[in-house]
């Protein structure tokens, strides 16, 4: 009828005005209301409604006569089951629900007395079953109820005993916990009575238990109910008063803590409550919960350490008796026991021994719990019986360890699967493991020396050539190896296994754990150990033993204390072997009965593959490490693992959190590195989700909704890829992959045309010198801003500032669109137009053109002000750079010359013809007593003297001398046909325009400098080897600018003469090798494999050094670096490649090269840890704001001098001096 009206309504309306969707609804629901056909079914409904009432009211009265009946009927019934009762009918116990009241219960106690009939008994607990919780809760006999159901569980009758265990289940599950306390504690107190009690006939420990017992069964049923309200009761107890909880735990280990007075028995011990409650829970479950949360774990722990001790001492004797077992028993019994254990599904008896196994089991959880906490720990020592010395915390975790490799080994035994989560070692490793978790607990339990000899027993035994223990399995070394890494993946644990707890002990250093575990590990990878040999887990056994070694040499102090044993030889070999083996694996035949072993072998043969450049890749993870990965040939076939691991979105090692960030940051920052970053596809990777994020994807996808209008200049779904690119783009990253190489510049770009290499980038996001490329682009000036921000960031490093201007003119085209940006306001007036490009390219242009430090030139802001001149920053479009770029304190600064008859002063303190080494001695002691009192005198001549005077006495004396002399016979007509590279003309520019700035250099300095450059390049080609490689950078001549003979002719005032007969004489110093780079690229006095990586000494051996410093003298700042997935060695590698240019102000650079000449190299990596300790607060804060790659790489070192930091330096040398000295006097052949 509705539908009927809904048409004749619409029709209607057609024809006339339409109306709303109301005036529709108000007409149709009149006319049906109205209508008889409503009228006689609402009539009906009525009629229907009446009957069903009234047969409601009649089947209610019936129920009430029948109910008595039935009850009966329903007691005759035979049946042992919860389930044959019948109260869940609906309808009784909605009839009853309502009628239950103080008199019903106080009939209900009545009839339960054991002295009435078994059936009146029978229906008063079905009636107490029936009735709603609350009702029975609010009566006032509620505890006499209580009471008379404990009496009540003793019954013989299994029927009416298990009937009470119902009503206790019903209560657990729907009353509230002040309710279910009293239940519980009620339940827990029959159970201590029960066991106190002789006349209850309890199993004893000889004969075990038999579970097809009915009196076996009705007691497990009791304790499994108690168990699961254990389970339970920590979800709800925190929201109630204290004090119900403390009486549910105090009433828990009052029962667990039932002892029988066993005088009166020879030789048989009554099974305790506990032993009931490990059979329904092995594992401490319930313990678990209740220590987890504070609010309870408190209460616990006061109890067990006021009142309830015996349980501690208990569960340590339990531990205690199983190993001494496992030491005297047979292997052949103790594996059938364990075996038996492990049957547990095909038999209902549990012998005493396997009693004694599944309460050891328990007894060791509940003890790894407690000791995860501080309260925990501070229950011990305990004192046992018949043991004369207390268990110490140290004792305990000693027994846990000896339990892995002394316990039987369940892996060979049909039921292998099952008994792995029941098997001590594993038991005990899960302990050990989340006791390594936690870095307090791990600290005091597992970082002493004791344990950690105790981990390493079986590997010192194996290497002796004897068994390590009875039950010493291939299973119980991976056990060990594991726990081994997780205690070295712990700051402390880490310094142990190097040390020894002595640091300082005069012991044998090669018996500390580190060399222990190395050397077994060269053992197993040599096949140089006979036992398990043929085994199939022995790879298991080494794949262990690799991924602790990667915590020890994946860190630069691990790595110093390991190089000795050469394992990144050994891994090569082993992964060459293994190589070959599965590219010789038979291809399997489709029918062939050996298709499954083949597969599976072949599955083996990869696993091992990948946990050997698993290995060999962790030595990515510190520069050292990363020159030795080179060495073994390796690198791209690592790098590719770490890609597929990067895709499939796998952590690298199994103890790592951060992997990837880090090792890219370290690969990238060397050429061969980047090589194989590019090969492996990781670059074009990181490059397609970049334009995806940009851009657009490869694919259409379609969008249903359309994407944010980005607020900030580059879009937070771009930062990560931003990043990434920073941390890819160091200089020898830069070179390899656009080095000689041309724009695309093509005529058209396809709109779905994406980038798949770093030419790419710099072509469609940075270098957009035509419409094609602007056009290309979905979000022109988004993307271009994009490119504008990278481009800042990686001209940073001005050797990538030279190669980008000298093969892409790159000022130039940005001068040009700022030209094109300029708006025509008149015929003799025009104005830049202001918007986010043009500022962007302001401040590019600024950074590019201007060197200087902090207080030597000013940057213009990337963001507007408020007020009428939002951009007070003049903009330009050709050079000279407006005079506001420049500061001005220091162009007009006089140089203050009379301060040079100060330092001359100290010369006269010396004869020439004192002893040379006093007079060094004593030279040095005056420059640094200046550098504390007046830094700023050191500069002008009298600096040159001192230099000239000092690198002389150097360079005549044996012990100061590190390189050989070199007779150079050049004459200015050998060099005069020699041209530079374009790179090195640009640099020369540029040196002499910040010369002039600085009032050091005159005109015609530009000549002299390519004079001394010229003579520089001649005078080390005559020490350079000859390299066949395919690196770029291992072409020809060094690839970046000179800029510490730039420096030095800076320093020198511009004299070329001076500057190149200093330069003949410092080239035999040790410090040139690290304070001039060229000096040693593809040199002569390099080991072949090392001029082969192109790696330079600088980055694997000073800034490793930084790194480990670092990571001692300011832990923060390393971690914020580890956590920013940055390495500290690229960005010192691109201070000191440049000599702190643009990031120290010129008279800061003159004190760090003279402190490097005057106090020796290591200086070098002392001033790097005070300018981060000088820059901790702002590295916290930019990790934070996570823009830290960016942050050191952009902002100039503010506030920074060397000659505040001389006091920290003169402490650091002190403790550092003899390893950093040896290790850089160890660079040569």
């Amino acid at each position: 009828m509705i539908e009927e009206e809904m048409e004749k309504w619409t029709s209607d309306q057609n024809q006339g005005e339409e109306s709303g969707y109301d005036t529709v609804v108000q007409h149709v629901t009149k006319r049906t209301q109205e209508s008889k056909e409503y009228k006689d079914m609402m009539h009906s409904l009525k009629n229907i409604m009446m009957v069903v009432v009234e047969s409601m009211i009649n089947k209610f009265e019936e129920d009430e006569t029948r109910s008595q009946e039935r009850q009966k009927k329903i007691q005759k019934e035979k049946s042992s089951s919860y389930c044959t009762d019948n109260c869940s009918d609906s309808d009784s116990s909605f009839n009853q629900s309502y009628k239950f009241c103080q008199g019903k219960l106080q009939s209900i106690l009545d009839q339960l007395d054991p002295g009435q009939p078994k059936e009146v008994r029978y229906e008063a607990l079905h009636m107490l079953c029936s009735a709603p919780p609350s009702d029975v809760l609010n009566c006032e006999n509620w505890t006499t109820l209580c009471e008379k159901l404990t009496v009540s569980l003793s019954d013989p009758d299994p029927v009416f005993s298990d009937r009470i265990l119902k009503f206790y289940a019903q209560t657990f599950t729907l009353s509230p916990l002040h309710m279910t306390k009293e239940i519980y504690t009620s339940l827990a107190k029959y159970l201590e009575l029960y066991f106190l009690s002789r006349e209850n006939h309890i199993p004893t420990v000889s004969t075990g238990i038999d579970v097809t017992n009915p009196n076996v069964i009705r007691l497990l049923k009791k304790v499994c109910l108690l168990n699961e309200y254990q389970k339970e009761a920590p979800s709800f107890w925190i929201r109630h008063p204290e004090k119900y909880m403390e009486e549910i735990v105090e009433s828990t280990l009052s029962l667990l803590s039932v002892k029988h007075d066993q005088s009166h028995l020879v030789s048989q011990k009554v099974l305790h409550p506990i032993y009931f409650l490990v059979l329904v829970d092995t594992k401490a479950v319930w313990f678990k919960k209740w220590m987890h949360g504070y609010y309870s774990r408190t209460v616990v722990l006061r109890l067990l350490e006021k009142k309830y001790k015996s349980l501690i001492t208990t569960a340590v004797q339990q531990c205690v008796q199983y190993f001494e077992l496992c030491e005297t028993m047979q292997a052949d019994e103790i594996v059938r026991h364990s075996k038996d254990c492990g049957n547990r599904k095909k038999t209902f008896y549990y012998s005493g021994q396997e009693l004694q196994y599944i309460y050891f089991i328990h007894s060791l959880c509940l003890l790894g719990r407690i000791l995860i906490y501080t309260q925990g720990r501070k229950l011990f020592p305990v004192k046992l019986k018949n043991r004369k010395d207390s268990v110490s915390l140290t004792d305990l975790l000693v027994l846990f360890t000896q339990l892995i490799y002394y316990s039987p080994s369940c892996s060979k035994m049909t039921s292998a699967a099952h008994l792995e989560n029941y098997s001590p070692a594993s038991m005990v490793t899960e302990v050990l493991q989340i006791l390594c978790d936690q870095k307090e607990c791990a600290i005091e339990c597992l970082c002493n020396n004791t344990v950690v000899e105790s981990l390493l027993q079986p590997i010192r035994s194996l290497m002796k050539g004897a068994k390590a223990a009875p039950n010493c399995s291939e299973t119980a070394l991976i056990y060990i190896a594991d726990i081994l890494a997780r205690i070295a993946s712990i700051e402390e644990g880490l310094s142990l296994l190097l040390y020894g707890e002595n640091m300082n002990s005069s012991e044998e250093k090669s018996s500390t754990g580190a060399h222990i575990i190395a050397q077994f590990l060269k053992k197993l990878l040599d096949e140089d150990i006979s036992f398990f040999s043929g085994s199939e887990m022995l790879p298991v056994v080494k794949a262990a033993f690799i991924s602790t070694c990667c915590q020890i040499y994946g860190t630069c102090e691990g790595l110093q204390v390991l190089i000795p044993y050469s394992l990144h030889d050994s891994l090569a070999k082993a992964w060459k072997k293994t190589n070959l083996l599965s590219e010789r694996s038979p291809t399997p035949v489709e029918g062939s009965d050996s298709v499954s072993s083949v597969s599976q072998e072949s599955q083996n043969i990869t696993a091992w593959e990948e946990n050997l450049l698993d290995g060999l890749l962790n030595f990515a993870a510190t520069p050292k490490g990363l020159l030795l990965l080179q060495r073994t040939g390796a690198i791209s076939e690592c790098v590719t693992f770490m890609f597929n691991r990067y895709v499939q979105k796998l952590q690298i090692s199994r103890h790592k959190k951060f992997d990837y960030g880090g090792l890219v940051t370290q690969v990238a920052s060397t050429a061969a590195g980047t090589a194989a970053l590019q090969s492996s596809g990781f670059i074009n990777a990181l490059i397609t989700e970049l334009w995806a994020n940009l851009e657009c994807g490869k694919d259409d996808v379609r969008v249903t909704n359309p994407r944010a209008t980005p607020v900030d200049p580059i879009d937070q779904s771009c930062q990560k890829s931003f990043l990434a690119l920073v941390t890819l783009l160091s200089y020898p990253a830069i070179y390899e992959l656009v080095g000689n190489q041309d724009l695309p510049n093509k005529a058209e770009y396809s709109l779905r045309e994406v980038p798949t290499c770093i030419i790419d980038i710099i072509d469609r996001l940075i270098i957009l010198n035509s419409e094609a490329k602007i056009c290309s682009l979905f979000n022109y000036e988004q993307s271009h801003i994009f490119g504008l921000r990278l481009l800042s960031v990686i001209c940073c490093d001005l050797d990538t500032l030279l190669l980008l201007e000298a093969q892409y003119q790159v000022s130039a085209i940005l001068l040009n669109a700022q030209e094109e940006n300029i708006l025509e306001t008149s015929e003799s007036h025009s104005d830049f137009i202001i918007d986010g490009l043009s500022v962007e390219r302001n401040h590019v242009l600024v950074r590019i053109n201007l060197i200087g430090g902090p207080m030597e030139r000013t940057l213009p802001p990337r963001i507007l002000e408020k007020g009428d001149d939002p951009y007070p920053w003049p903009m330009f479009s050709s050079y000279p750079l407006p005079d506001c770029y420049l500061s001005e304190g220091t162009r007009n600064a006089d140089r203050k010359q009379d301060k040079d008859s100060d330092l001359g002063k100290i010369l006269l303190h010396f004869k020439m013809s004192d002893k040379q080494t006093e007079w060094i001695e004593n030279c040095r002691r005056q420059f640094c007593k200046m550098m504390k009192a007046r830094p700023d005198i050191i500069s002008g001549g009298a600096l040159v003297e001192l230099l000239e005077k000092f690198v002389l006495h150097l360079s005549e004396s044996p012990s100061e001398c590190y390189f050989p002399s070199v007779e150079y016979k050049a004459t200015d007509a050998n060099v005069k046909n020699e041209s530079l590279s374009s790179v090195q003309q640009l640099g020369i520019k540029m040196t002499v325009r910040y010369g002039k700035f600085l009032h050091l250099l005159k005109d015609g300095a530009e000549n002299d400098l390519t004079w001394v450059l010229k003579h520089c390049e001649r005078f080390l080609k005559q020490q350079q080897a000859r390299v066949k490689s395919s690196l770029l950078c291992l072409q020809g001549s060094y690839t970046g600018y000179d800029w510490f003979v730039s420096s030095l002719f800076m320093i020198m005032l511009g004299d070329k003469e001076k500057t190149f007969q200093f330069l003949q004489q410092f080239s035999r110093l040790l410090t040139s090798a690290f304070l001039w780079l060229p000096r040693l690229h593809i040199s002569r006095y390099l080991p072949v494999d090392t001029i082969e990586s192109g790696i330079h000494p600088v980055y694997f051996c000073s800034t490793h050094y930084i790194e480990m410093l670092l990571k001692t003298e300011l832990p923060l700042v390393f971690s914020a670096f580890h956590m920013s997935d940055f390495a500290p060695s690229q960005i010192c590698l691109q201070w000191i490649t440049q000599c702190f240019w643009n990031y120290l102000d010129w008279l800061e650079v003159c004190h760090y090269i003279t402190t490097c000449i005057f106090l020796g190299p290591d200086y070098q990596v002392y001033i790097c840890i005070a300018i981060f300790k000088h820059l901790q607060q702002d590295i916290l804060k930019h990790t934070q704001t996570q823009d830290l790659q960016v942050f050191l790489k952009e902002e100039a070192l503010h506030g920074f001098r060397v000659s505040d930091y001389f006091e920290y330096m003169k402490i650091l040398e002190q403790n550092y001096r003899p390893v950093l000295l040896r290790d850089m006097q160890n660079i040569r052949v």
